[in-house]
């Protein structure tokens, strides 16, 4: 069974009852940020919170990650020794990846699996070796600082993002990662959210991550299949099993040809939905 990742949402790891609710919300991971989301002067104390937090919170079945500072940065390696050996830490996501000098340095400082955030120029440019590290597990968009360094403006169509965002995806899927598509700003702009979750999916994005709780509800309704979908994946299987029974490679449903891809592609289909359904258990 795959585990989904419709929706992760990032919680700033210095803001304690974010840390407390977070135990309660319907993400199916969560990033405990340590980076963008914490003062410098309170990253030591953000540290010790968010240590203290995962040691004695329990969140369920949701992927606990945390995102470290930058190695360019003082706090660095202090927070992947601290969360590297935390048995409760799921992953280890690096900031502003560029290329795999900086994954074989985290890499020394911990056994966790390491998620990229992918959010540099060079970054989108190298998304083939960086996919390919042996210790990767996933890859995080972060338009907000691709679109920084691009000089980009904003549109609705994400036209800009388009080439970073499929290099991330080729190299993503060549490899076998998760990949996580980047955040949608306007938390209270429910409409906007749920076209660019539309975009994701439909470009092959596993999930979104979030900035607030109230984009949960749409991230995991759009990045999980629909009933209809299921219903089709569950007659394309049966349709197919029984032409192959009558000694024929193919089944016709519903006018339309269906082969092996399209049977493995119905039971990824499936595998999600059984996934979604065993984390409301």
């Amino acid at each position: 069974m795959t585990r989904p990742y419709r929706s992760v949402l990032y919680i700033p790891a210095s803001k304690q009852r974010a840390l407390e609710k977070a135990r309660g919300l319907a993400a199916d991971a969560i990033i405990f940020d340590l980076e963008d989301a914490v003062l410098p002067e309170e990253k030591a104390a953000a540290r010790v919170t968010l240590a203290r937090f995962l040691a004695e919170v329990d969140y369920g079945p949701r992927l606990r990650i945390v995102r470290i500072n930058g190695l360019d940065t003082p706090w660095a390696r202090e927070d992947a020794a601290v969360f590297g050996g935390l048995a409760a830490v799921d992953a280890i996501l690096v900031p502003k990846v560029d290329g795999v000098a900086v994954l074989d340095a985290v890499a020394g400082m911990t056994d966790k699996p390491l998620w990229a955030m992918m959010e540099t120029a060079r970054g989108m440019l190298n998304a083939g070796v960086i996919a390919a590290h042996p210790r990767l597990e996933g890859l995080v968009m972060g338009t907000n600082d691709l679109a920084k360094e691009l000089g980009s403006r904003f549109r609705a169509d994400r036209l800009p993002m388009m080439a970073g965002l499929g290099m991330c995806l080729l190299a993503a899927r060549a490899e076998g990662r998760v990949i996580i598509d980047g955040v949608y700003n306007s938390f209270r702009d429910h409409d906007g959210l749920r076209a660019e979750c539309l975009q994701g999916r439909d470009m092959g994005f596993d999930g979104k991550t979030l900035v607030h709780p109230d984009q949960l509800a749409v991230a995991n309704e759009v990045f999980a299949p629909s009933e209809d979908e299921v219903a089709l994946a569950r007659r394309q299987i049966e349709a197919f099993a029984t032409a192959r029974a009558a000694g024929q490679g193919v089944a016709v449903l519903d006018g339309k040809i269906v082969e092996n891809l399209h049977v493995a592609g119905a039971e990824a289909v499936l595998g999600r939905a059984e996934a979604i359904a065993a984390l409301a258990d």
